[in-house]
């Protein structure tokens, strides 16, 4: 793929200390793509256009050792451009990873940590493979993917789409989160669309009280 055939995106935007967003990738409709920066290895979060920039940008920190796929929707048309430059591992929850069959990935089942500090969540309803990341720096960091979007006032809520697999599964998996976690463990949620309605903050703060607040 040919990664000049588009002008130069906007570039990555720093949200906390080691954490970088990226502009919505109109290829994957609007998925936003987060990037963590960390001791172990770096990890890239759902798929940015495909650029000269962002791969640039990528090498300047270190590159990318895990590329984990939130949902199908994060799967972009140049995935696999992104795999070959950045000789990453691929990381998608097991009931959707037979859509990249000429790829080679690293699947789950229910969880898993791929470093000390960061964990991948099952968390079914959206799609059969949805799945969270969830980050223990600055007090915990939710990546949700499209799971839990913010509403217009900026609260982590899932949404009933045409597209949602099973609405009485997402709201289990919501639930679950909520019973996972603590104010103490959760204090931000990073989703993976609608972060247009964030403002300049980017992301959702005081993540688990206004969670709990639309589970209750």
């Amino acid at each position: 793929m040919n990664v000049n055939t588009i002008k130069s995106p906007k570039p990555p935007r720093l949200l906390l200390e080691d954490l970088f967003a990226f502009a919505p990738n109109r290829e994957i409709l609007g998925v936003t793509s987060y990037f963590i920066v960390e001791k172990s290895g770096n990890v890239l979060i759902d798929c940015p256009v495909y650029h000269d920039d962002y791969l640039n940008f990528l090498g300047q920190k270190g590159g990318v050792k895990w590329l984990f796929l939130t949902h199908r929707g994060g799967i972009s048309p140049s995935l696999k451009s992104w795999q070959q430059a950045l000789n990453c591992s691929i990381i998608i929850q097991e009931q959707e990873a037979y859509l990249l069959p000429t790829m080679t990935v690293t699947s789950f089942e229910k969880e898993m940590a791929i470093a000390e500090t960061i964990r991948v969540i099952w968390t079914p309803g959206h799609s059969t493979g949805s799945s969270c990341l969830y980050w223990q720096r600055h007090k915990g960091v939710l990546f949700t993917g499209r799971h839990l979007l913010p509403d217009r006032q900026g609260d982590p809520v899932p949404l009933k789409l045409d597209k949602t697999f099973h609405w009485g599964r997402q709201l289990q998996s919501v639930a679950q989160l909520c019973h996972r976690f603590s104010p103490d463990t959760l204090h931000y949620i990073c989703p993976g669309a609608n972060t247009r309605l964030l403002g300049e903050t980017g992301l959702i703060d005081h993540a688990f009280e206004r969670l709990t607040r639309f589970a209750e």
